[in-house]
């Protein structure tokens, strides 16, 4: 196996990073059944695009908006005022590791930052891997698949619809007709209460329980004993509601429980650890090794869910992997936002020996943004790209068509 930096000296000091520059984009959604409906969504995705000397450019995703992003980068530009010379600017693409010291350790980062300085974390990997003429899988150590297994999401609908029992039946059925061949999929903890996501009341009493057993046994029903459920909750539980709900959706056998409690860590962690048996999942709200650490040292996850614009990046993200496969505990991607996180993620997935799942939208074959290489999903596998980098291609006329209202264009 040779290591990024054995690929990388070769072509060490003939390139300079010029420019960093952030941009969102604005677009409805392909259209998508919901049940037995039709819905379309609005979405934003921002996105931060490395350029360099030789005319080569990286692109990356991040969280936050396009003007959050640009404040963050003329921070860099400035030195964040006594720290000085910590920009990626005019220096060699290929320090990854020098960057991400900076980035995110000179000055320690945390909340909205991160999410922004990870898209230039990704962005440097895309332009390692244009340099470099190598996907960036093989600049991790290489594949250890070449097709990443899915696990997807059931659709929204009117709140009743989830206690109804035709109601799964008819949604299971073309969920799983669906030629992409999904095999498992998240069931939200907050359609059974009938609530907006994250605004679920902490405590649940023995009604709502009886509402969530009754939508997961019914969904299990649905798919039958051979299709995955995951059990998707969104860090607003205490603890004693977590475990009534533990107890609640054990009979169906759920693949992950996922984001019971909030994070970061605490005894309330290891309060429901020891009160189930189910297999407790958590991490797309972590921040670097830093937050991941407590979880893996109390044993209080089964699965770590990282998502790489929130951990720190590709670098972050393989610095979490190596940690957990110290403890045996696998990552399963967080992975719902663009194109370019998916690339990002299915890149990043191939390299780690122990990631036996990521997450994936339904529709991620469907990139309006892109100009070639979308997404192959088939028999509930994403195929990973051989192309150089991520394998990104974007349409930039149409990202220039759909720019957030006020955003400047890049180019």
């Amino acid at each position: 196996m040779i290591s990024f930096e054995e690929q990388a000296n070769a072509a060490r000091g003939q390139y300079k990073i010029t420019d960093i520059k952030a941009m969102t984009i604005s677009h409805v959604d392909t259209v998508y059944p919901v049940g037995q409906q039709q819905g379309r969504a609005r979405t934003r995705h921002t996105f931060i695009k490395v350029e360099t000397d030789a005319g080569l450019s990286g692109y990356g995703p991040c969280g936050g908006s396009g003007r959050a992003a640009r404040d963050v980068i003329a921070m860099l530009k400035s030195g964040y005022g006594r720290h000085m010379n910590l920009s990626p600017i005019g220096k060699d693409p290929l320090a990854i590791e020098v960057h991400f010291h900076n980035l995110f350790r000179a000055v320690p980062q945390r909340g909205n930052q991160v999410r922004i300085l990870s898209g230039i974390d990704i962005a440097l990997w895309d332009l390692a891997g244009k340099i470099l003429n190598q996907p960036v899988s093989k600049l991790l150590g290489g594949n250890f698949r070449d097709e990443i297994p899915l696990y997807s999401h059931c659709p929204d609908a009117p709140a009743e619809r989830y206690l109804d029992k035709g109601w799964w039946h008819d949604t299971a059925q073309e969920l799983l007709e669906d030629p992409r061949g999904f095999r498992a999929f998240k069931v939200d903890i907050h359609h059974a209460l009938g609530t907006i996501i994250q605004q679920v009341v902490p405590s649940i009493g023995p009604e709502e329980a009886r509402k969530v057993q009754r939508m997961y046994a019914l969904a299990r029903e649905a798919f039958g004993p051979d299709v995955d459920i995951i059990v998707h909750c969104h860090d607003e539980l205490d603890v004693p509601s977590a475990i009534r709900v533990a107890k609640a959706v054990a009979p169906i056998d759920p693949l992950y429980y996922e984001d019971p409690l909030d994070v970061p860590f605490s005894e309330a962690w290891m309060m429901l650890r020891r009160a189930t048996d189910l297999p407790i999942m958590t991490g797309e709200n972590l921040a670097l090794p830093d937050q991941v650490l407590p979880f893996l040292q109390n044993g209080a996850i089964d699965v770590l869910q990282p998502d790489l614009v929130n951990v720190g990046g590709i670098t972050g993200g393989k610095k979490v992997a190596d940690l957990c496969a110290l403890f045996r505990i696998p990552i399963t991607l967080h992975n719902v936002s663009s194109w370019a996180l998916n690339m990002a993620s299915q890149q990043f997935a191939a390299a780690i020996f122990d990631c036996p799942m990521m997450e994936c939208l339904r529709y991620a074959d469907r990139v309006a943004e892109a100009a070639s290489n979308a997404p192959v999903i088939r028999n509930g596998k994403q195929k990973v790209s051989t192309l150089p980098g991520l394998g990104l291609d974007f349409n930039q006329e149409y990202l220039k068509a759909h720019l957030e209202e006020g955003e400047p264009w890049w180019g």
